[in-house]
């Protein structure tokens, strides 16, 4: 009787969790795994367009070269990556160039996948105690992660965007390091994200949806790894403050150009408003209750006013949105995903005209902040913070806790 009862419960919880056979496998992820191998192979002939800047980076950074060490962003400020990203660029120097950009990009391709995981384990946290369907939320993954998977491989392949990639992942953490109310990691995975790309720091507003007696010990912990990484630099040359202000070209496919904005580089003031904006709107999504819109309005905010429109920069657009699907609202049909990939990513090959690419990035920017922050959306309801088993006995939710670690 026993045994029977036993083999019951384990097909239940097979059954709840999508398991292949008893394996740690589950359907979703077997597809997402052969999507991304696809992927890889498609676009891997073509792939590791910037990983030379990743190469020089991290030579100049370790060697004792005059320009290099740390007056490496006094003398290149073009290398806007960050010290983490170029540590970890390192590992791969032991190998011949070639060898050591494929293996990046398919460790690379990797992380894209592990986020995915991250993300419906995040989902699943975050509705904890609210009769989750794990089946409905592996599918709204399963279908969000076909449109996220191409962007990534875009900036993990394509571009080889290692500083991007790590920015991404680390966010990702701490967006499941909050639904698990983890204080500390929050701010040392939003940290490392700054440390690997500055653009990260628009995502910060994550450390606002905490409890608010946790805002001031996080904020402390946030600034003073990013301090570590970063202030080295400063004080080892002066000049490093130069690179702060590095401008590349307005590209005509812009928004800003929709904004009168017709200087050929970058305007004095754009990376301080880009900043700003990502801040305040993030903070604005969290005072709404919907910090899972926190990322997509960062990320909005970057192509808004960025002069560029190189195609990895939706991979960050993608992961917002994935964000907002999974965890944000509960629809079983992610559309936000997929209209991200269409208008960023399909308009960029299918629409001809520059005015209009940048038309289209304006209408996705201003369509997809007033949505998160303003559609009506219906508050979960969940129970208080460690009284899952006493609501219940203990059985349910134990069960509950095991599914939101495992079950995504």
């Amino acid at each position: 009787m026993r045994g029977a009862r036993s083999a019951r419960v384990r097909t239940d919880y097979e059954a709840a969790t999508g398991r292949i056979a008893g394996l740690p496998l589950r359907r979703h992820h077997v597809l997402l795994v052969a999507w991304t191998v696809l992927w890889f192979l498609l676009v891997e002939p073509s792939g590791g367009f910037s990983w030379h800047y990743l190469r020089q980076g991290e030579e100049l950074l370790f060697s004792g070269q005059p320009d290099g060490g740390l007056s490496l962003y006094a003398h290149h400020p073009e290398l806007q990556i960050g010290p983490v990203s170029l540590a970890v660029a390192r590992l791969f120097d032991p190998f011949a160039p070639h060898t050591g950009a494929v293996l990046a990009e398919a460790a690379m391709s990797g992380l894209g996948l592990v986020m995915l995981v991250l993300v419906g384990r995040t989902a699943a946290w975050y509705y904890l105690g609210t009769g989750t369907n794990h089946r409905r939320l592996q599918q709204r993954l399963l279908v969000a992660g076909l449109a996220f998977i191409p962007m990534w491989v875009e900036v993990s392949v394509r571009f080889a965007h290692l500083d991007d990639v790590l920015a991404l992942f680390f966010t990702t953490l701490a967006a499941h390091a909050l639904s698990r109310g983890k204080q500390i990691q929050v701010a040392v995975y939003l940290a490392l994200a700054v440390d690997s790309k500055p653009w990260a720091l628009a995502f910060a507003p994550l450390i606002l949806a905490l409890p608010r007696p946790a805002w001031l010990r996080t904020a402390l912990w946030f600034a003073g790894l990013v301090a570590v990484a970063w202030l080295p630099f400063y004080l080892g040359n002066l000049d490093t403050v130069a690179a702060a202000k590095f401008t590349i070209p307005n590209q005509p496919a812009s928004a800003l150009r929709w904004f009168g904005v017709t200087d050929p580089a970058t305007p004095w003031w754009d990376r301080p408003t880009q900043f700003a904006l990502g801040l305040a709107l993030g903070s604005i999504a969290v005072w709404r209750g919907r910090w899972p819109a926190v990322v997509l309005l960062g990320a909005d905010a970057r192509i808004l006013l960025d002069p560029s429109v190189y195609t990895y920069y939706t991979a960050s657009i993608l992961l917002g949105t994935l964000l907002w699907d999974a965890v944000g609202q509960k629809r079983l049909v992610p559309w936000w995903s997929w209209i991200a990939l269409a208008a960023l990513y399909g308009g960029t090959l299918l629409i001809p005209s520059d005015s209009a690419r940048g038309l289209v990035r304006l209408a996705f920017v201003v369509v997809s902040a007033g949505y998160v922050l303003l559609w009506p959306t219906r508050r979960t309801r969940r129970p208080r913070r460690g009284g899952h088993d006493r609501a219940d006995g203990g059985v349910t939710g134990r069960r509950e806790r095991a599914l939101a670690g495992t079950a995504s």
